[in-house]
């Protein structure tokens, strides 16, 4: 990686496929943190060991599902899922993954990213229902 805070975020981007907003900010306002920060993600995440990198994005998908990151991070490493060959399906059972654990909320973040990523769609009752739910619950 360079010195070069610019071109640091575009070997960022070429490497991972994607770069979040604050890996942008970062690199402006306090490149050497980003750079120390980036290391970590590096080491765990980017460098190839024993996981393959198709394996590594289900894990964060799961992860980041569970700790309710922000819809567009989970949609980062969905579409780098996608780019890398994991099915759309592949993915959804990932998401379904957190439901034990961390509960319906937290799955529907997860499975509202999918839904804009993959374009999912739903079935319409063929009954008359009630308007006016919040769409949560179980």
């Amino acid at each position: 990686m360079s010195d070069n805070a610019q071109d640091y975020i575009d070997d960022m981007a070429r490497t991972r496929g994607y770069v979040l907003d604050y890996h942008k900010k970062m690199a402006k306002h306090d490149f050497p943190v980003l750079q120390a920060a980036n290391g970590l993600v590096s080491a765990a995440y980017l460098d190839q060991r024993s996981l393959d990198r198709r394996t590594k994005e289900l894990i964060f998908i799961v992860s980041l599902t569970v700790m309710r990151a922000s819809k567009g991070h989970i949609q980062s490493h969905i579409r780098v899922a996608l780019d890398l060959g994991v099915s759309a399906q592949e993915i959804l059972e990932a998401i379904e993954i957190s439901l034990p654990e961390a509960g319906v909320v937290a799955f529907q973040t997860g499975f509202d990213a999918w839904v804009e990523v993959v374009g999912a769609e739903g079935l319409e009752p063929t009954v008359e229902v009630h308007e006016g739910g919040s769409g949560g619950g179980s």
